[in-house]
């Protein structure tokens, strides 16, 4: 369940009545329901969850699930205990050692760490568009700020068709809409697909080996001159502008491209198409995974909390043939999806994770 607006928020009754607080609990005051924010790609999974919760649970305020992408869910997150920050931070990436960190400054110093599944991202266009076959280091030459140049230094990307980026590649404008800086969607773009493609060029391989940090701001810069377009953590709005610009290429998660079959298709990376299939066993190149994070300070105090992660680790959920993969999730591989379980259940406490 999701709308058109760039913050996306599920509510299954009014505002009003999910936010209503006792006088009890944390600092005199106690949320009457689950409070989720965080990442975009995780948000159709989430509000799935706290539908069929909601159901389960009518004598409880429903879960309130908003999207902020994944570094604005952490950050309210981490800012502290109590009904005025969330429960959970939904993230389609792993904590870093910084936000972990900044929980700990706030006070935020237990936190249970579930991996949900697999998520992949796709290159998508138009159903009507031309096919892509994105190989090697396309995606790098045809959106990054700097590329090696005739002599191998940087210059100014000069790329403005595909078929310029390699022969064989659809002879239209380099025009592709994704996810803005604070999303983890972005993240996970920047490291599982530009770092690859810029690593295929073997002058971008010479500047990983001599300096690592210098490459990885090489690689991850993205144009700023209308090739890239942030649009926002809105990943249906990127759906409709592709059926809306010819031409156009769209970044988002497999869960989007699964639900807008219709009116969109994928792009083949390096010869493969994302697939449940292909995202679980890890061929498909750009895929990652999924997490929700709990402060373990709110069981017991946020109704139904414990009873929410639960569900959100059943198999009923995210098992194979589970209702989340009929949104477009990937499970996890039977036994991990067991210790994810046990992890729920035992409110196991995460360790620092590293930067």
């Amino acid at each position: 369940m999701s709308s058109t607006l760039p913050r996306r928020l599920f509510v299954a009754v009014s505002a009003a009545t999910a936010l209503t607080l006792a006088a009890c609990g944390q600092g005199g005051q106690q949320r009457n329901g689950i409070w989720a924010a965080g990442s975009s790609t995780v948000f159709p999974f989430a509000t799935r969850v706290a539908e069929n919760f909601g159901r389960n649970n009518p004598e409880g305020a429903p879960p309130r699930v908003e999207s902020l992408g994944t570094g604005g869910g952490i950050q309210a997150f981490c800012q502290g205990l109590g009904p005025t920050t969330p429960d959970i931070a939904n993230a389609s990436r792993r904590m870093k050692g910084s936000e972990f960190d900044l929980c700990a400054q706030n006070g935020v110093t237990d936190i249970i760490e579930i991996k949900i599944g697999y998520d992949g991202l796709a290159v998508a266009t138009a159903r009507s568009g031309a096919d892509f076959d994105i190989r090697g280091s396309d995606l790098y030459l045809a959106l990054a700020k700097e590329v090696p140049g005739p002599d191998g230094e940087l210059i100014a990307n000069p790329y403005r068709t595909w078929d310029q980026v390699r022969p064989g590649l659809p002879n239209q404008r380099i025009q592709v809409y994704g996810p803005p800086p604070t999303s983890g969607t972005r993240d996970s773009w920047s490291e599982l697909a530009m770092l690859t493609s810029a690593e295929a060029l073997p002058a971008l391989a010479s500047l990983a080996e001599s300096d690592p940090d210098r490459f990885e701001a090489v690689a991850q810069t993205l144009r700023e001159d209308g090739a890239w377009v942030d649009s926002g953590e809105n990943d249906n709005a990127i759906v409709q502008t592709l059926t809306r610009t010819p031409g156009s290429v769209g970044v988002f998660g497999y869960s989007f491209l699964e639900e807008n079959f219709g009116q969109v298709k994928p792009a083949t990376v390096n010869g493969v198409l994302p697939t449940l299939e292909t995202i679980a066993s890890g061929e498909y190149p750009i895929s990652r995974s999924m997490f929700i994070y709990v402060k373990r300070a709110h069981i017991g105090v946020t109704p139904g909390l414990q009873d929410f992660l639960i569900e959100f680790t059943s198999e009923a959920a995210v098992g194979r043939g589970g209702y989340l993969q009929d949104r477009g999730m990937v499970p996890l591989p039977g036994p991990e999806r067991e210790g994810q379980r046990a992890v729920a259940a035992n409110l196991t406490l995460m360790t620092r994770p590293p930067e």
